[in-house]
């Protein structure tokens, strides 16, 4: 096993770090040294009692041990006829899930098969800080031909995934989901199932993601169509424009406004199959079918409908919501749904519809006989607005204590006017000033979006709960920021440690949206 070190326990100057060079040790050290900078106090770092602390406080004394153990490897996988080279867990697309009980711990052994480093981030869990797979942040990269072993508490159930936070390689097959199981769970539905939504280029046509970004990198803003044409917003610009809670653009039809991603995709997969070959779900007429839906994708929000079918909205990002019933939902880059839908009798296609793009993955849902319709079918429920998280409001039970923040963070969302690079607060994350704040704290959140493209923001280690114009919204840790709008969020300082703040868009994120939450003592 790898073991966890972070030998540089004082502060180091950025001239420092520099000279020592990149490794685990040296980009935590200036996580601390960045911190001691603006604030004279230390990062409270992976390895402090704070979160051995934390997590001794999540975990039982009898708390049942789930040990699992895979392998990331290159794959040659079958995707519905079309045969691709590709990276995965275990060989399967999706990699196979992992499912236990809230309370429950995780302990995961993953042996690194691949030509690169790579790590396991475990989405939206609240998880112990150096258990996160943050390279350089939180853990060391899991070297070639290594294993590393990752074991953590479970404190809350839902719908969760977990995948690489090593460059592009999401936009490979590395991706499975991960269900924390509630035990009261059960008595709105009869059925369930997982549905994993993804955009696919890797090994067609001799593409991959790192050559993907490498082709953004050499267009620049000048290749793409209107993401980073917002003059306000290059360059640092820190005019905070937009709205001061969470709101659209005007076309309800259109959430995300007219360019809604960097990548065209040949491909949209459901569970790892595309509609020539698709994936079929079977039910019975009258059934309740509870559908997990988690978008896995790199960058492609979808508008998901089942055709036929209304869909009741009950959880987003785990945590319940008050149930809100609709034809069509959208769905961000890492953000999970929960819905369940009222069974007709007959064969209905299941659609995620690229949002802005052209395609769709396409699976069915078969609870009696006929024949399956196209896989380019377009129901009618794809015509109607989506529902967005602003229509949502998380249940009594799970919002956040009424509190007055002690202090607010902007987080102001640009970029370059020319070259392609995305900024938070006018910084890539090389050049980051991390987010300070206390444990204790209720600290809000500001999300300024000063670009014409969304960016669906993803805190690790905590869930937000997101503030509407009607007060509460819902519970979540990865919220789409519309277009030249403002998302503000209220989280609780609850899990110390470094956890990394993003756009999950991965090519946005990679070309430098992304900070660091900084706890400090």
């Amino acid at each position: 096993m790898s073991s966890r070190q972070y030998p540089f326990s004082a502060p180091m100057s950025r001239r420092g770090f520099l000279a020592v060079g990149t490794g685990a040790a040296a980009a935590v050290a200036l996580a601390a040294c960045s911190n001691t900078t603006k604030t004279s106090r230390t990062a409270v770092m992976p390895d402090s009692e704070a979160v051995a602390a934390a997590e001794s406080e999540r975990r039982a004394v009898n708390a049942a041990v789930r040990e699992v153990a895979f392998s990331v490897e290159p794959s040659t996988v079958d995707i519905g006829g079309v045969q691709v080279q590709t990276w995965t867990y275990g060989g399967k697309l999706p990699g196979r899930e992992i499912r236990l009980a809230r309370g429950e711990v995780l302990r995961a052994d993953v042996t690194n098969g691949l030509p690169a480093p790579s790590t396991i981030h475990w989405h939206g869990v609240a998880l112990r800080n150096d258990m996160d797979g943050v390279p350089d942040i939180n853990q060391p990269s899991i070297a070639p031909a290594s294993t590393f072993r990752y074991e953590f508490t479970v404190p809350d159930a839902g719908t969760y995934w977990f995948h690489p936070h090593v460059g592009v390689q999401l936009d490979r097959g590395l991706y499975a989901p991960l269900i924390i199981e509630d035990p009261a769970d059960g008595n709105d539905y009869d059925v369930e199932a997982v549905i994993v939504l993804d955009d696919w280029l890797d090994g067609v046509d001799g593409r991959d993601p790192d050559k993907q970004l490498q082709q953004l990198r050499d267009a620049g803003m000048s290749g793409m169509s209107m993401g980073g044409m917002n003059q306000s917003g290059m360059n640092g610009g820190m005019n905070m424009g937009g709205s001061s809670t969470m709101s659209m653009p005007t076309d309800p039809n259109a959430p995300l406004g007219t360019d809604t991603g960097d990548v065209k995709y040949p491909y949209y997969l459901i569970n790892g199959r595309l509609g020539t070959d698709p994936v079929t779900l079977a039910g019975k007429p009258g059934q309740r079918m509870r559908l997990r839906i988690i978008n896995a994708g790199a960058d492609t929000p979808f508008r998901v409908a089942v055709g036929g079918h209304r869909m009741r909205v009950t959880h987003s990002d785990g945590y319940p919501v008050q149930p809100v019933t609709a034809s069509s939902l959208l769905i961000g880059m890492g953000e999970r749904y929960d819905v369940i839908i009222d069974l007709a009798d007959g064969v209905f296609p299941l659609i995620a519809a690229a949002e802005g793009k052209t395609g769709q993955g396409f699976a069915l849902i078969r609870t009696g006989g006929g024949a399956p319709p196209p896989p380019d079918v377009r129901p009618v429920e794809l015509g109607t607005p989506p529902l967005t998280e602003d229509r949502l409001t998380a249940i009594e039970s799970v919002r956040l204590a009424k509190r007055t923040p002690d202090r607010t963070l902007d987080l102001v969302l640009g970029a370059d006017k020319t070259r392609y690079i995305w900024t938070i607060n006018g910084k890539t994350f090389d050049d980051r000033e991390p987010l300070d704040v206390t444990e204790g704290q209720r600290v809000r959140l500001r999300f300024v979006n000063q670009t014409m493209m969304f960016h669906p923001m993803h805190l690790h280690g905590h869930t937000f709960e997101v503030v509407t114009l009607a007060g509460t919204g819902p519970r979540k840790d990865t919220s789409i920021v519309a277009p030249m709008q403002t998302l503000e969020v209220n989280v609780d300082a609850n899990n110390p440690g470094q956890w990394m703040v993003h756009c999950h868009n991965a090519y946005h994120g990679e070309a430098g949206m992304m900070n660091v939450f900084s706890y400090v003592h």
